[in-house]
């Protein structure tokens, strides 16, 4: 029997939301990808290195994926919840999690940005990152030379989860490549690759995407189930469609 709106809702709003594991509405989500492949990217990256940092882990379920990691793997998480499930979850490939703070937003970091690395200078071949805001210094430091940054980032050119749902755009300032690519070559690092893409996600009910919006909360800040109701009953005959810039940098410590 198929489920009602409220039904769909209310099993939205309970369901689990731990680490980065998005199985729960995997069939019932369809991703689009820009058009490149970060996986096959971190893959071949982590392949040829000898030690590697993955920055904002999550609960590990990106890293725990490949199936050949560096010798050294380190992986950061700032959310202290998550820091004990990507544990868990990577122990068995002797991956080390810590708890670490994040940086600034990147769109509104300064001269002298948050988000230091609890690491020596000149630790990683790689750094991975995948939609984690980082401080660029921080990257350069601990790569040694030659080492590779290798990121995706979510820029702001939408705001198209507060359009679907008739909600007011939160103002903020824009992240977008220049200001990456800037970034990046203030740091030190030599740029091999920037490019600019969109993402298109399709829920095939409101009920996969209100718990969509449960997993990422800066998404619509402040999103509740309960709070969001009205709106998401609004929208649940609609086409429940989104598209994301997404932005790609691979950099390199000369």
């Amino acid at each position: 029997m198929r489920k009602t709106v409220a039904e769909l809702l209310d099993e939205a709003a309970r369901a689990p939301v731990t680490g980065w594991d998005f199985t729960w509405a995997a069939e019932r989500t369809a991703v689009s990808p820009p058009p490149w492949d970060f996986g096959a990217l971190a893959q071949d990256a982590l392949q040829a290195a000898a030690s590697a940092l993955d920055m904002g882990t999550g609960g590990g379920e990106f890293l725990a994926g490949f199936p050949v990691l560096p010798a050294r793997m380190v992986a950061t998480e700032s959310w202290a919840p998550n820091v004990p499930v990507a544990g868990q979850r990577l122990a068995g490939r002797g991956v080390a999690v810590i708890h670490s703070e994040g940086a600034v937003d990147n769109a509104v970091q300064g001269a002298d940005p948050a988000g230091g690395l609890p690491f020596r200078s000149a630790a990683f071949d790689l750094v991975l990152n995948r939609h984690e805001a980082f401080a660029a210094t921080e990257v350069a430091r601990v790569l040694a030379p030659g080492g590779r940054f290798l990121t995706q980032q979510a820029g702001t050119g939408s705001d198209q989860f507060h359009a679907l749902l008739g909600l007011r755009a939160p103002r903020r300032p824009a992240f977008d490549l220049d200001l990456l690519l800037g970034q990046a070559i203030c740091a030190g690092l030599t740029v091999e690759d920037a490019r600019v893409g969109w993402e298109t996600t399709r829920f095939a009910d409101v009920g996969a995407l209100a718990w969509y919006l449960r997993m990422v909360p800066w998404a619509v800040p402040g999103f509740d189930v309960t709070v969001h109701r009205q709106a998401l009953e609004t929208v649940a005959a609609r086409d429940l469609v989104v598209y994301q810039e997404r932005l790609l940098l691979v950099g390199r410590r000369g």
